[in-house]
């Protein structure tokens, strides 16, 4: 995965399942193993920032309703 691609949270979660697959797979080399379990950990980290972020987003806006209901 290049750090200068923008991509979604739903493709990087297919990536990471096609990751998984061939990872899971006999079909592939060590050293092709070694990248994709190193790109797979670069995408985990960028889906949870991702989730991370919206959860973060959905509890500044339950606040805001809160805070509008009070009022």
């Amino acid at each position: 995965m290049k750090k200068t691609e923008k991509k979604s949270l739903k493709e990087m979660m297919l990536r990471l399942e096609e990751i998984t697959t061939l990872l899971e797979s006999d079909k592939i080399q060590l050293e092709d193993s070694i990248c994709l379990y190193e790109e797979g950990i670069e995408i985990s980290s960028f889906c949870l920032s991702s989730l991370k972020n919206a959860e973060l987003k959905i509890t500044e806006l339950k606040n805001r309703i809160t805070d509008i209901s009070n009022n």
